[in-house]
């Protein structure tokens, strides 16, 4: 089951997404004691933000994801970047128990990281399944890269809601697991489920974007059946170039808010 992120919503995902800053990835490493010795699984891998960068510090990256759009510009960036030790999965956290048979009766995981992914998927099972699959010192990140473009405390960002939210006819409330509320219930359930010293960091850093950017990254968020055909998008752009602030960059503050716990 794919969730409408293919064709072109992939490759403005691939394009505009942002990464992760190194400090997540130090964060991951000195948590888990990443090793060239230990495999990871990225669930939700997307086009690879999270899963070719922690390539380059283990000894193997399963990225999955339920989208073949996704996976096909994921191996494509892995090529262009040299990453050799990435195996690419079709699947979504429904298929975590096959893939638990796949690796084999011996718990081998160092890591689970879902990146901004976890809102589409049924936590408290999947947290249940993963469970077994860890090495010692393993376990699962779920990390939220960053508020929504809509959802940002800035004037641009109300500005842009308000444009979408006119264009699409609905209230745009949903904070894609990235809220306050969502890491404490996603904390809860791993608790629940026998995570052990689960904490949560945050990273957070200044950036500015280009209207450029600001489109690529809306049109990576709109599924297929709802992303402005080609023809209609300079419309759709000049509409909402016009509502925001008539400036050249937009400034926002990523927060990327880091949630650990170990099994066992």
């Amino acid at each position: 089951m794919t969730l409408g992120f293919s064709g072109e919503v992939a490759e403005f995902y691939a394009k505009f997404r942002r990464g992760y800053p190194e400090p997540v990835l130090d964060l991951l490493q000195e948590y888990f004691a990443l090793s060239s010795e230990d495999s990871v699984l990225d669930l939700g891998c997307g086009t690879g933000q999270l899963a070719l960068p922690l390539a380059f510090r283990v000894k193997a990256v399963i990225g999955m994801d339920p989208e073949p759009d996704m996976l096909r510009l994921a191996r494509e960036a892995a090529g262009e970047c040299g990453v050799r030790n990435a195996t690419w999965v079709l699947g979504a956290d429904t298929d975590v128990p096959a893939l638990g048979t796949l690796l084999g009766p011996k718990p081998s995981l160092a890591m689970t990281v879902v990146g901004q992914a976890l809102h589409w998927m049924r936590h408290d099972v999947l947290f249940r399944d993963l469970l077994p699959l860890f090495r010692a010192g393993g376990g699962i990140a779920v990390i939220a890269n960053g508020t929504p473009l809509w959802l940002q405390d800035t004037a641009w960002s109300r500005a842009l809601r308000t444009c979408l939210e006119h264009h699409y006819d609905t209230e745009l409330t949903a904070s894609c697991g990235t809220a306050d509320g969502d890491r404490l219930r996603y904390a809860q359930a791993l608790q629940d489920t026998g995570f052990s010293d689960v904490r949560s960091t945050t990273v957070s850093y200044p950036d500015e974007l280009t209207f450029d950017q600001v489109i690529g990254g809306l049109y990576s968020a709109i599924p297929a059946g709802q992303l402005p055909a080609a023809d209609q998008r300079p419309a759709f752009e000049d509409n909402i170039r016009k509502a925001l602030p008539h400036d050249e960059a937009f400034p926002e503050q990523v927060d990327v808010s880091v949630l650990v716990g170990r099994a066992g």
